[in-house]
């Protein structure tokens, strides 16, 4: 059940500063460093015959690599070029990879959720975005522009006077658009310089042109931040009043990201003024009715991620927290990841590699990981614990046919440990996320993650504040 909470509810430093290790995102379990190559094209291939004799809608992601500059704090899979000829051959091969998947799948499905993401997808030109959607359309049965969720991934830098009115005929009609902070010293310190003047005029085009949704993200934890100067980026945003706003947590890994050793790390704040930029954060937004959806996503009250989670619906898969609860997903492009059939897959992470799969019929995954029994388990249980705030054992007791104490004695012993500090309440029934434990969820679904607790080798991930 969603209900607005205030900042000192959610916000317990000493239980911050306790728990704030690193952990997964939980986009996916098991996460993406459990998957292996035993998982190729020809698995793949299997999984899309048994699931084009099933019922149920579809979601499909379709990467976009290409960026024209490079933002030092990124850690997404791209690739920067100027060289705008490039995207010539790769949308040639997406055109070919969605013929694969629909000769494979069929048009019995239909498509409720579409997904472009990056990269820049509006690194692409007007006839290369035309083509690629008029095939998708032409290949795919998809939900009504009222039902279905169709998004697209912004860079107003990469927008000409008529993107926006482009991108709303093909379809798209919802948009979201990285802005992460409006302060020049910031922007130069990460390499992007994105003015507030660009950034609203493209968002003002997308109300105008009947965008239905509009997504924000901001971060926080880069280099010359402050409290006072991310207020000033705050006020700009609340005023706009986009539908939903990502406050995202800069990871500083340039030991796993190139580009973040551009990044000086003197310039980077303090421990102590980062999570005053936090508490601030949730402060503003909390004050500006924005409901706290969970990780680092806030949202209107009557915004559709809002609803759901009220009605017990939300999901999460890559791209974070989705409505679209059933739906099995298609990844299209390097490094997208589906999940299809019970398993994940993710496609081959080099152009080259791609283009040569592709060039000769074979779908162009590389690994993946196929779930068992206890794997559904496990995942329904943190997923349901990372959108509800809350787990009824008995309700999973039914749907897996388990004695959930039995079968999670160990875990149960590690939730009373956290209900001690607060994180949670517990009884013999289920478990409730406490507001101090909101923030930490990511520690709580840490706890029924077995591959984590079993990993012999370090894997880095970001952390949880």
């Amino acid at each position: 059940m969603t209900q607005q909470l205030h900042t000192d509810e959610l916000f317990n430093l000493d239980l911050i500063h306790k728990y704030d290790k690193a952990g997964p995102r939980y986009t996916s379990y098991p996460t993406a460093p459990m998957f292996h190559t035993g998982i190729n094209g020809t698995s793949y291939a299997a999984s899309l015959a048994r699931a084009s004799q099933v019922e149920g809608p579809l979601s499909i992601y379709l990467h976009v690599p290409f960026c024209d500059t490079v933002c030092y704090y990124c850690g997404c899979n791209k690739v920067v070029t100027k060289q705008r000829e490039r995207a010539v051959p790769y949308v040639e091969a997406l055109l070919k990879e969605i013929d694969m998947l629909a000769d494979t799948v069929g048009r019995k499905r239909l498509v409720t959720q579409l997904h472009w993401g990056g990269g820049t997808p509006t690194f692409l030109n007007e006839s290369q975005i035309r083509s690629i959607m008029g095939r998708l359309r032409e290949r795919f049965e998809f939900a009504s522009d009222a039902e279905g969720e169709f998004g697209i991934e912004i860079d107003p830098r990469e927008c000409e006077d008529d993107t926006v009115r482009i991108l709303r005929e093909v379809g798209f009609n919802r948009m979201s658009m990285g802005v992460q902070d409006f302060e020049p010293d910031v922007q130069k310190a990460v390499n992007r310089i994105q003015s507030e003047e660009e950034t609203l005029n493209v968002l003002q085009q997308a109300r105008a042109h009947g965008f239905q949704s509009i997504n924000i993200d901001l971060m926080y934890g880069l280099p010359h931040q402050s409290v006072e100067s991310f207020d000033r980026t705050l006020s700009t945003i609340i005023d706009f009043s986009p539908d939903r706003i990502a406050l995202f947590n800069y990871a500083h890994l340039p030991r796993m990201f190139m580009p973040q050793r551009r990044i000086n790390e003197a310039d980077l704040p303090s421990p102590g003024e980062k999570l005053n930029i936090l508490k601030l954060s949730i402060d503003r937004l909390l004050s500006a009715g924005y409901v706290f959806i969970g990780m680092d996503h806030f949202a209107k009250p009557d915004d559709e991620l809002t609803v759901a989670q009220r009605e017990g619906k939300l999901y999460r898969n890559f791209q974070g927290y989705s409505t679209q609860a059933d739906a099995e997903l298609l990844g299209l492009g390097i490094t997208s990841i589906g999940y299809v059939d019970g398993a994940f897959f993710q496609n081959l992470k080099t152009l080259e590699e791609y283009y040569a799969s592709i060039e000769a019929g074979e779908f162009p995954v590389f690994r993946g990981y196929q779930l068992s029994d206890e794997d559904h388990l496990r995942r329904h249980v943190i997923m349901r614990l990372m959108c509800d705030f809350a787990l009824d054992f008995k309700a999973v007791e039914k749907k897996f046919g388990i004695d959930f104490a039995a079968h999670f004695a160990v875990e149960t012993a590690e939730l009373h440990d956290l209900a001690a500090d607060g994180l949670l309440s517990l009884d013999t029934n289920g478990l409730q996320v406490l507001p101090g434990g909101r923030l930490l969820i990511r520690n709580i679904a840490m706890v029924f993650d077995e591959y984590l607790r079993n990993r012999k080798e370090e894997v880095k991930f970001s952390k949880v504040i």
